[in-house]
């Protein structure tokens, strides 16, 4: 896969917004989706965390699975390659999990692509290639 084939990475935050309608952010989660003219990427670990925030076995997990399904949302996968970047990068940033380590490593696998999320605490924090800022599609830049 080419650079220039992935432009959007999705974080767990803004998947809870467009499936969980009571959620602060799925306003801006909906006019963002809509205005995106490309596909929209993640890692298999935002679904799992994604699914385990919707509730088990909900209409809001088998329709974020359906979207999947549909290509709406496709999957990256990061941790079989990618485990001892991810080590790396979580033992500088102390407060990184899983979810968003697999974040930086896409994004570092595809320097073009903006990251979707609302977590305004860890991603601007965060650096790929060790100095260079993520670049952040967030509700304040939508």
């Amino acid at each position: 896969m080419r650079d220039s084939d992935v432009r959007y990475l999705n974080d767990t935050g803004p998947l809870l917004a467009l499936y969980a309608r009571k959620d602060g952010w799925h306003e801006w989660a909906m006019r963002t989706v809509a205005v995106i003219d490309d596909q929209v990427w993640t890692s298999e670990a935002v679904v799992t965390e994604a699914a385990w925030n919707l509730g088990e076995n909900s209409a809001a997990v088998r329709a974020l699975l359906g979207a999947i399904g549909r290509n709406e949302l496709r999957i990256l996968p990061v941790l079989e390659s990618g485990a001892p970047r991810l080590a790396e990068l979580m033992a500088k940033y102390e407060r990184m999990d899983v979810c968003d380590g697999s974040l930086v490593l896409l994004s570092e696998r595809f320097p073009r692509a903006k990251i979707l999320t609302v977590d305004f605490r860890d991603f601007p924090v965060y650096r790929r290639f060790g100095d260079k800022p993520l670049p952040l599609l967030m509700p304040d830049q939508a």
